[in-house]
């Protein structure tokens, strides 16, 4: 599902209670910005994605449901399950921000040396990083971006 259209804004990690609820870490500047987005997903239907409240006021966690997953075991198909909402849905960002999916493609350099070509982000729990298209992984704290050129300068 992934282009240029869609922006990644989640991952179901864990089915929650037995219900068929599910919790979503979610990628957004605040959690409670899915309550209102229409997520997008190829595991189910649009408009199939309920908000249902965040895991706890501090954490990147909320509770969703998914129609048509009611149980637990059903609920435990859809982890690691990534969602997307459409571009259009979201605001335009101010100079100097940008949408990670906007950097997929530009060329990463360390020094004088390029070091390949961003292919994607993990996170892993301690800050973004940086995957290239040879595998490599490298923490985007601290990068330099530079959309003119379509350069990620690190350390």
């Amino acid at each position: 599902m992934l282009n240029n259209t869609k922006i990644l804004v989640g991952k179901i990690v864990a089915p929650q209670g037995i219900r068929g609820d599910v919790r979503v870490q979610t990628y957004t500047a605040s959690p409670m910005d899915l309550k209102t987005l229409t997520v997008e997903c190829d595991a189910f239907a649009t408009g199939d994605f309920k908000f249902i409240r965040r895991l706890n006021p501090k954490s990147d966690v909320i509770v969703a449901h998914i129609r048509g997953f009611d149980d637990r075991n059903a609920a435990e198909k859809l982890r690691g399950v990534q969602i997307f909402v459409d571009r259009s849905s979201l605001p335009d960002v101010d100079d100097g921000e940008y949408y990670q999916a906007d950097l997929i493609g530009f060329t990463i350099i360390r020094g004088d040396k390029n070091i390949g070509t961003l292919a994607g982000f993990q996170n892993f729990g301690a800050g973004d990083i940086i995957e290239t298209d040879g595998g490599d992984m490298i923490s985007f704290a601290g990068a330099d971006v530079d959309m003119e050129n379509k350069v990620i300068r690190v350390k």
